[in-house]
């Protein structure tokens, strides 16, 4: 890997040899450590619900932050993360929701299927009514190349169940609207 780094290196024309480059692949792994460890973790791994405390009205984590790369180009995107759920006799730790998000944007990514990975691992281990997921991120892949647009921010989400009935989705998008 360290040699392969430097090729890079070289590749965009400086010299991975000189002193201010000399640690950068070790550095560079160490990186990649963090922003790929969502490969090395199973999103059932946080996923444990409870019975107890259950209720039946709608549970929101609002504005989770989160960092992840895109596929395409191999740049960051980040931004918020905002999920609610139906409980259907079952309710999760609110520290597991942020966990999911972690898992899931610490892998190469497109923001369409972060918000629908999420959803849909909520949906087959929580089993809930229903599941939505709204994604607000800023990509550097059209900030620093492309198009240049600094000021455009991509916006997703992913609804399942009952989120699907207008209603439903609108208290939702109210709550988190809120300040």
């Amino acid at each position: 890997m360290t040699e392969n780094i430097k090729e890079m290196l070289a590749y965009i024309g400086d010299n991975p040899v000189r002193e201010g480059l000399r640690e950068t692949p070790r550095r560079v792994i160490k990186s990649w450590d963090k922003l790929f460890g969502g490969y090395k973790q199973k999103p059932e791994s946080v996923l444990k619900t409870f019975t107890e405390g259950s209720c039946d009205e709608m549970v929101i984590l609002k504005d989770i932050e989160f960092y992840s790369t895109c596929e395409h180009h191999l740049l960051p995107f980040f931004g918020t993360i905002s999920i609610g759920y139906l409980p259907d006799k079952k309710v999760i730790g609110i520290s597991k929701l942020a966990r999911l998000v972690e898992i899931y944007s610490r892998r190469l990514q497109i923001q369409e299927k972060l918000v629908a990975e999420i959803a849909d691992s909520l949906m087959r281990h929580l089993k809930p009514l229903g599941v939505m997921v709204v994604c607000k991120a800023k990509h550097m892949c059209i900030c620093a190349r492309g198009v240049e647009k600094h000021k455009a921010d991509m916006i997703t989400s992913a609804l399942r169940g009952v989120f699907k009935k207008n209603e439903v989705r609108q208290e939702f998008l109210q709550f988190v609207q809120k300040v």
